[in-house]
Protein backbone atom coordinates (compact mmCIF):
# COMPACT_ATOMS: atom_id res chain seq x y z
CA UNK A 1 0.00 0.00 0.00
CA UNK A 2 0.96 3.45 -0.82
CA UNK A 3 0.03 7.01 -1.30
CA UNK A 4 0.27 8.74 -4.60
CA UNK A 5 0.81 12.44 -5.06
CA UNK A 6 0.67 14.28 -8.23
CA UNK A 7 2.93 17.81 -8.34
CA UNK A 8 1.98 20.08 -11.49
CA UNK A 9 0.88 17.30 -13.56
CA UNK A 10 -0.03 18.64 -17.02
CA UNK A 11 -1.13 15.95 -19.86
CA UNK A 12 -1.41 17.81 -23.92
CA UNK A 13 -2.22 15.69 -26.96
CA UNK A 14 -1.05 18.23 -29.63
CA UNK A 15 -2.71 21.39 -28.65
CA UNK A 16 -5.00 19.96 -26.52
CA UNK A 17 -4.45 20.41 -23.18
CA UNK A 18 -6.83 17.16 -21.35
CA UNK A 19 -5.16 17.70 -17.92
CA UNK A 20 -4.20 21.01 -16.50
CA UNK A 21 -1.89 21.94 -13.40
CA UNK A 22 -3.16 18.90 -11.30
CA UNK A 23 -1.96 18.80 -7.71
CA UNK A 24 -3.11 16.46 -5.11
CA UNK A 25 -1.73 13.78 -2.49
CA UNK A 26 -4.32 10.61 -1.87
CA UNK A 27 -2.57 9.15 2.08
CA UNK A 28 -2.37 5.90 2.22
CA UNK A 29 -5.07 3.73 2.46
CA UNK A 30 -8.04 6.38 1.64
CA UNK A 31 -10.86 5.73 -1.46
CA UNK A 32 -10.78 8.86 -3.30
CA UNK A 33 -13.61 9.54 -5.86
CA UNK A 34 -12.95 11.40 -9.34
CA UNK A 35 -15.85 12.82 -10.43
CA UNK A 36 -17.28 15.17 -13.31
CA UNK A 37 -18.75 15.24 -16.88
CA UNK A 38 -17.77 13.38 -20.02
CA UNK A 39 -14.04 14.43 -21.34
CA UNK A 40 -12.99 16.69 -17.75
CA UNK A 41 -10.08 14.30 -17.69
CA UNK A 42 -10.77 11.99 -15.07
CA UNK A 43 -9.73 9.00 -17.09
CA UNK A 44 -6.62 10.13 -18.30
CA UNK A 45 -5.46 11.24 -14.98
CA UNK A 46 -6.08 7.98 -13.95
CA UNK A 47 -4.14 6.52 -17.13
CA UNK A 48 -1.43 9.01 -16.17
CA UNK A 49 -1.31 7.29 -12.86
CA UNK A 50 -1.12 3.38 -14.23
CA UNK A 51 1.86 4.59 -16.95
CA UNK A 52 -0.68 4.18 -19.77
CA UNK A 53 -0.01 7.96 -20.30
CA UNK A 54 2.75 9.79 -20.30
CA UNK A 55 1.96 12.82 -18.36
CA UNK A 56 3.98 16.14 -20.42
CA UNK A 57 4.94 17.86 -17.62
CA UNK A 58 4.56 17.80 -13.56
CA UNK A 59 6.42 15.18 -10.88
CA UNK A 60 3.74 11.98 -10.11
CA UNK A 61 4.59 9.47 -7.06
CA UNK A 62 3.69 6.00 -6.00
CA UNK A 63 4.37 5.99 -2.31
CA UNK A 64 8.34 8.04 -2.11
CA UNK A 65 9.61 7.03 -5.41
CA UNK A 66 8.79 9.42 -8.54
CA UNK A 67 7.67 6.98 -11.30
CA UNK A 68 7.12 9.57 -14.56
CA UNK A 69 9.93 7.28 -15.98
CA UNK A 70 8.72 3.82 -14.74
CA UNK A 71 6.62 1.58 -17.00
CA UNK A 72 3.07 0.60 -16.17
CA UNK A 73 4.27 -3.51 -15.26
CA UNK A 74 6.37 -2.07 -12.59
CA UNK A 75 4.61 0.30 -10.55
CA UNK A 76 2.62 -2.12 -8.86
CA UNK A 77 -0.73 -0.58 -9.72
CA UNK A 78 -4.02 -2.99 -10.66
CA UNK A 79 -6.64 -1.17 -13.18
CA UNK A 80 -10.24 -2.50 -13.60
CA UNK A 81 -11.26 -1.06 -16.50
CA UNK A 82 -15.55 -0.27 -17.75
CA UNK A 83 -14.89 -2.93 -20.09
CA UNK A 84 -14.05 -5.81 -18.19
CA UNK A 85 -11.29 -6.85 -20.16
CA UNK A 86 -11.26 -10.57 -19.64
CA UNK A 87 -9.60 -13.33 -21.31
CA UNK A 88 -12.20 -15.14 -23.32
CA UNK A 89 -10.51 -18.32 -23.03
CA UNK A 90 -9.67 -18.60 -20.12
CA UNK A 91 -11.71 -20.15 -16.74
CA UNK A 92 -12.73 -17.36 -13.46
CA UNK A 93 -9.91 -19.04 -11.92
CA UNK A 94 -7.29 -18.42 -14.47
CA UNK A 95 -8.34 -14.90 -15.26
CA UNK A 96 -7.98 -14.15 -11.64
CA UNK A 97 -4.96 -15.92 -11.13
CA UNK A 98 -3.33 -14.96 -14.77
CA UNK A 99 -1.52 -11.38 -12.97
CA UNK A 100 0.17 -13.83 -10.18
CA UNK A 101 1.32 -16.47 -12.43
CA UNK A 102 3.16 -13.44 -14.70
CA UNK A 103 4.87 -12.77 -11.36
CA UNK A 104 5.94 -16.28 -10.94
CA UNK A 105 4.32 -16.76 -7.33
CA UNK A 106 4.24 -19.90 -6.25
CA UNK A 107 1.50 -22.19 -7.42
CA UNK A 108 -0.14 -22.94 -3.70
CA UNK A 109 -0.04 -19.34 -2.96
CA UNK A 110 -1.89 -18.35 -5.86
CA UNK A 111 -4.71 -21.44 -5.52
CA UNK A 112 -4.70 -19.52 -1.90
CA UNK A 113 -5.55 -16.22 -3.43
CA UNK A 114 -7.91 -17.19 -5.78
CA UNK A 115 -10.39 -19.20 -3.62
CA UNK A 116 -10.08 -16.47 -0.99
CA UNK A 117 -10.77 -13.62 -3.80
CA UNK A 118 -13.68 -16.20 -4.45
CA UNK A 119 -15.44 -16.04 -1.42
CA UNK A 120 -14.86 -12.62 -1.03
CA UNK A 121 -16.61 -11.49 -4.38
CA UNK A 122 -19.16 -14.95 -4.02
CA UNK A 123 -17.72 -16.40 -7.22
CA UNK A 124 -16.82 -19.38 -5.94
CA UNK A 125 -19.48 -21.74 -7.39
CA UNK A 126 -18.66 -19.78 -11.06
CA UNK A 127 -14.71 -21.01 -10.94
CA UNK A 128 -15.06 -23.21 -13.84
CA UNK A 129 -16.91 -21.49 -16.41
CA UNK A 130 -15.71 -18.68 -18.97
CA UNK A 131 -16.71 -15.10 -19.29
CA UNK A 132 -19.28 -16.17 -21.88
CA UNK A 133 -21.57 -18.38 -18.93
CA UNK A 134 -21.41 -15.10 -17.05
CA UNK A 135 -23.57 -12.26 -16.67
CA UNK A 136 -21.99 -8.34 -16.68
CA UNK A 137 -22.08 -8.45 -12.99
CA UNK A 138 -20.57 -11.32 -12.80
CA UNK A 139 -17.72 -10.53 -14.85
CA UNK A 140 -17.35 -7.22 -13.31
CA UNK A 141 -16.22 -9.30 -10.18
CA UNK A 142 -13.87 -11.54 -11.80
CA UNK A 143 -12.31 -8.05 -12.84
CA UNK A 144 -12.07 -6.94 -9.77
CA UNK A 145 -11.22 -10.33 -8.11
CA UNK A 146 -7.95 -10.02 -10.51
CA UNK A 147 -7.19 -6.84 -9.35
CA UNK A 148 -7.37 -7.87 -5.78
CA UNK A 149 -5.52 -10.96 -6.01
CA UNK A 150 -2.52 -8.99 -6.58
CA UNK A 151 -2.69 -7.21 -3.42
CA UNK A 152 -1.16 -4.30 -5.58
CA UNK A 153 -0.04 -0.98 -3.52
CA UNK A 154 -3.33 0.88 -5.96
CA UNK A 155 -6.27 -0.02 -7.40
CA UNK A 156 -7.47 1.94 -10.31
CA UNK A 157 -10.76 1.64 -11.63
CA UNK A 158 -11.94 3.41 -14.19
CA UNK A 159 -16.06 3.43 -14.09
CA UNK A 160 -16.39 0.02 -13.41
CA UNK A 161 -20.15 -0.42 -12.86
CA UNK A 162 -21.51 1.64 -15.77
CA UNK A 163 -22.26 -1.11 -17.64
CA UNK A 164 -24.08 -3.07 -14.72
CA UNK A 165 -27.94 -2.69 -14.35
CA UNK A 166 -29.22 -0.44 -11.02
CA UNK A 167 -29.73 -2.76 -9.12
CA UNK A 168 -27.01 -4.84 -9.56
CA UNK A 169 -24.94 -1.63 -9.30
CA UNK A 170 -26.13 -0.41 -6.10
CA UNK A 171 -25.17 -4.47 -5.13
CA UNK A 172 -21.85 -4.05 -6.43
CA UNK A 173 -21.14 -0.74 -4.91
CA UNK A 174 -21.87 -1.51 -1.33
CA UNK A 175 -19.60 -5.16 -2.11
CA UNK A 176 -16.87 -2.68 -3.10
CA UNK A 177 -17.25 -0.43 0.13
CA UNK A 178 -16.80 -3.57 2.43
CA UNK A 179 -13.99 -4.63 0.26
CA UNK A 180 -11.82 -1.40 1.09
CA UNK A 181 -13.03 -1.32 4.11
CA UNK A 182 -11.35 -4.95 4.62
CA UNK A 183 -8.08 -4.61 2.63
CA UNK A 184 -7.38 -0.89 3.01
CA UNK A 185 -5.70 -0.68 -0.41
CA UNK A 186 -5.43 3.00 -1.73
CA UNK A 187 -8.16 2.94 -4.58
CA UNK A 188 -9.10 5.82 -6.91
CA UNK A 189 -12.34 5.25 -8.65
CA UNK A 190 -13.50 7.05 -11.55
CA UNK A 191 -16.91 8.09 -12.37
CA UNK A 192 -19.69 10.46 -13.71
CA UNK A 193 -22.22 9.01 -11.38
CA UNK A 194 -22.47 11.63 -8.00
CA UNK A 195 -24.63 8.98 -6.29
CA UNK A 196 -21.66 6.15 -6.38
CA UNK A 197 -18.95 9.33 -5.75
CA UNK A 198 -20.82 10.43 -2.75
CA UNK A 199 -21.74 7.01 -1.35
CA UNK A 200 -17.94 5.56 -1.59
CA UNK A 201 -15.40 8.36 -1.00
CA UNK A 202 -13.13 9.20 1.82
CA UNK A 203 -12.68 12.43 -0.69
CA UNK A 204 -14.42 13.54 -3.75
CA UNK A 205 -12.04 15.17 -6.48
CA UNK A 206 -14.54 17.23 -8.57
CA UNK A 207 -13.17 17.78 -12.56
CA UNK A 208 -13.94 20.27 -15.25
CA UNK A 209 -12.45 21.01 -18.14
CA UNK A 210 -9.00 19.57 -17.21
CA UNK A 211 -8.92 21.17 -13.98
CA UNK A 212 -9.74 20.40 -10.10
CA UNK A 213 -12.91 22.18 -8.80
CA UNK A 214 -13.07 21.12 -5.42
CA UNK A 215 -11.35 18.31 -3.13
CA UNK A 216 -12.95 17.65 0.17
CA UNK A 217 -15.59 14.92 1.91
CA UNK A 218 -18.51 14.38 -0.06
CA UNK A 219 -21.14 15.93 2.97
CA UNK A 220 -18.78 19.04 2.91
CA UNK A 221 -18.10 19.54 -1.12
CA UNK A 222 -22.46 18.75 -0.90
CA UNK A 223 -22.88 21.32 1.40
CA UNK A 224 -19.98 24.11 0.57
CA UNK A 225 -19.42 24.03 -3.07
CA UNK A 226 -16.80 25.74 -4.71
CA UNK A 227 -18.68 27.43 -7.49
CA UNK A 228 -21.48 26.83 -9.50
CA UNK A 229 -20.23 23.71 -11.41
CA UNK A 230 -19.43 21.94 -8.60
CA UNK A 231 -22.86 23.02 -7.03
CA UNK A 232 -24.90 21.91 -9.97
CA UNK A 233 -22.98 18.43 -10.39
CA UNK A 234 -23.41 17.11 -7.17
CA UNK A 235 -27.15 15.93 -5.93
CA UNK A 236 -30.03 14.51 -7.40
CA UNK A 237 -31.83 16.34 -8.95
CA UNK A 238 -29.03 19.14 -9.13
CA UNK A 239 -29.13 22.86 -7.28
CA UNK A 240 -31.37 25.19 -8.97
CA UNK A 241 -29.47 28.31 -10.43
CA UNK A 242 -32.17 31.00 -10.91
CA UNK A 243 -30.51 34.07 -12.70
CA UNK A 244 -31.33 36.97 -10.85
CA UNK A 245 -30.92 40.96 -10.51
CA UNK A 246 -30.30 43.08 -7.41
CA UNK A 247 -33.11 45.89 -7.59
CA UNK A 248 -31.44 47.97 -4.50
CA UNK A 249 -33.76 46.14 -2.26
CA UNK A 250 -34.17 42.66 -3.54
CA UNK A 251 -33.64 40.34 -6.16
CA UNK A 252 -35.51 39.90 -9.58
CA UNK A 253 -36.30 36.38 -10.81
CA UNK A 254 -38.08 36.18 -13.55
CA UNK A 255 -40.26 39.41 -12.92
CA UNK A 256 -41.23 38.06 -9.30
CA UNK A 257 -39.29 39.45 -6.42
CA UNK A 258 -37.28 37.30 -4.15
CA UNK A 259 -36.19 39.92 -0.74
CA UNK A 260 -32.24 40.22 -0.36
CA UNK A 261 -31.41 38.61 3.16
CA UNK A 262 -29.29 40.99 5.27
CA UNK A 263 -26.81 38.40 5.46
CA UNK A 264 -26.16 38.71 2.33
CA UNK A 265 -26.33 42.47 1.55
CA UNK A 266 -23.90 42.58 4.41
CA UNK A 267 -21.86 40.31 2.69
CA UNK A 268 -22.14 40.98 -0.49
CA UNK A 269 -23.06 44.97 -0.60
CA UNK A 270 -24.29 44.23 -4.27
CA UNK A 271 -25.42 47.36 -6.24
CA UNK A 272 -28.65 47.98 -8.19
CA UNK A 273 -28.70 46.17 -11.51
CA UNK A 274 -25.94 43.45 -10.20
CA UNK A 275 -26.35 40.34 -11.46
CA UNK A 276 -26.05 37.13 -9.85
CA UNK A 277 -26.90 33.10 -10.34
CA UNK A 278 -28.95 32.16 -6.58
CA UNK A 279 -28.70 28.64 -6.00
CA UNK A 280 -31.12 26.20 -3.65
CA UNK A 281 -30.95 22.68 -3.25
CA UNK A 282 -34.69 21.18 -4.04
CA UNK A 283 -35.17 19.96 -0.66
CA UNK A 284 -35.35 23.73 0.46
CA UNK A 285 -38.44 24.38 -1.24
CA UNK A 286 -41.30 23.57 -0.41
CA UNK A 287 -45.08 23.91 -1.59
CA UNK A 288 -47.04 26.46 -0.50
CA UNK A 289 -50.38 27.22 0.17
CA UNK A 290 -52.18 29.89 -1.58
CA UNK A 291 -53.30 31.71 1.38
CA UNK A 292 -50.27 32.07 3.09
CA UNK A 293 -48.85 33.87 0.56
CA UNK A 294 -49.35 36.98 2.64
CA UNK A 295 -47.27 35.62 5.44
CA UNK A 296 -44.05 36.50 4.19
CA UNK A 297 -40.84 36.58 5.80
CA UNK A 298 -36.99 37.37 4.91
CA UNK A 299 -36.63 33.58 5.93
CA UNK A 300 -39.24 32.31 3.11
CA UNK A 301 -40.83 33.71 0.49
CA UNK A 302 -43.02 32.24 -2.55
CA UNK A 303 -42.31 32.02 -6.12
CA UNK A 304 -45.71 31.48 -8.47
CA UNK A 305 -45.09 28.33 -10.55
CA UNK A 306 -46.34 26.02 -13.81
CA UNK A 307 -45.75 22.49 -13.00
CA UNK A 308 -43.75 21.00 -16.35
CA UNK A 309 -43.60 17.69 -15.23
CA UNK A 310 -43.72 15.40 -12.51
CA UNK A 311 -41.98 11.83 -11.53
CA UNK A 312 -43.20 9.87 -8.82
CA UNK A 313 -40.87 7.92 -7.35
CA UNK A 314 -43.13 6.08 -4.68
CA UNK A 315 -42.01 7.67 -1.08
CA UNK A 316 -41.27 10.87 -3.08
CA UNK A 317 -42.16 13.21 -5.89
CA UNK A 318 -39.97 14.98 -7.96
CA UNK A 319 -42.08 18.36 -9.58
CA UNK A 320 -39.85 19.86 -12.45
CA UNK A 321 -41.50 23.85 -12.60
CA UNK A 322 -40.82 26.98 -14.36
CA UNK A 323 -41.66 30.77 -13.53
CA UNK A 324 -44.18 31.86 -16.15
CA UNK A 325 -43.19 34.75 -18.67
CA UNK A 326 -39.81 33.17 -18.23
CA UNK A 327 -37.04 30.14 -19.37
CA UNK A 328 -36.04 30.08 -15.47
CA UNK A 329 -36.80 26.11 -14.62
CA UNK A 330 -36.84 24.68 -11.01
CA UNK A 331 -36.64 21.23 -9.71
CA UNK A 332 -38.72 20.21 -6.25
CA UNK A 333 -38.25 17.28 -4.20
CA UNK A 334 -41.17 16.90 -2.00
CA UNK A 335 -43.51 14.14 -0.28
CA UNK A 336 -45.18 11.42 -2.52
CA UNK A 337 -48.79 13.66 -2.18
CA UNK A 338 -49.06 16.82 -1.75
CA UNK A 339 -52.41 19.63 -1.24
CA UNK A 340 -52.84 21.69 -3.70
CA UNK A 341 -55.60 23.54 -2.22
CA UNK A 342 -56.43 25.11 1.10
CA UNK A 343 -59.24 23.36 2.87
CA UNK A 344 -59.00 20.55 0.76
CA UNK A 345 -59.13 17.50 2.78
CA UNK A 346 -57.87 15.08 -0.02
CA UNK A 347 -54.43 14.95 -0.97
CA UNK A 348 -53.10 13.90 -4.52
CA UNK A 349 -49.78 14.75 -6.47
CA UNK A 350 -49.88 17.56 -8.78
CA UNK A 351 -50.34 17.39 -12.50
CA UNK A 352 -49.14 19.27 -15.02
CA UNK A 353 -50.02 22.86 -15.78
CA UNK A 354 -51.16 23.32 -12.26
CA UNK A 355 -49.89 26.73 -10.56
CA UNK A 356 -48.51 26.18 -7.47
CA UNK A 357 -46.93 28.70 -4.61
CA UNK A 358 -43.42 27.84 -4.01
CA UNK A 359 -41.31 28.58 -0.44
CA UNK A 360 -37.84 29.03 -0.03
CA UNK A 361 -35.62 28.84 2.11
CA UNK A 362 -33.90 31.86 1.49
CA UNK A 363 -31.27 30.84 4.55
CA UNK A 364 -29.88 27.95 2.45
CA UNK A 365 -29.49 30.19 -0.49
CA UNK A 366 -26.62 30.14 -2.12
CA UNK A 367 -25.10 33.15 -4.09
CA UNK A 368 -22.59 33.07 -7.08
CA UNK A 369 -20.73 35.60 -9.74
CA UNK A 370 -22.96 34.98 -12.46
CA UNK A 371 -19.63 35.60 -14.98
CA UNK A 372 -17.08 33.06 -13.37
CA UNK A 373 -19.46 30.58 -11.15
CA UNK A 374 -17.25 31.34 -8.19
CA UNK A 375 -19.46 31.70 -4.98
CA UNK A 376 -19.80 34.95 -3.15
CA UNK A 377 -22.43 33.41 -0.41
CA UNK A 378 -22.01 32.30 2.04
Amino acid sequence: MASVRLESVKRRFNNVTAIEDITFEIPDGEFWVFVGPSGCGKSTILRSIAGLETVTSGKLYIGDKQVNNIPARQRDVAMVFQNYALYPHMTVAQNIAFGLQMRKIDAKVIQERVMTVARSLSLEHLLERKPKQLSGGQQQRVALGRAIARQPQVFLLDEPLSNLDAQLRDDTRAELKQLHQQLGITTIYVTHDQVEAMTLADKIVVLNRGQIQQIGEPQYIYSQPANRMVATFLGNPPMNILPAKFTGHSFDVGGQMLPCPNSVRERLRPTAGQGFDLGIRPENIHLNEPQRRTERTEEKFGLEVEVKVVEPLGRETLIRVGLPGSGVMLNIQTGANVRLHPGDGALRPPHRGDRLCLELDLDKLFVFDSATGNRFYP
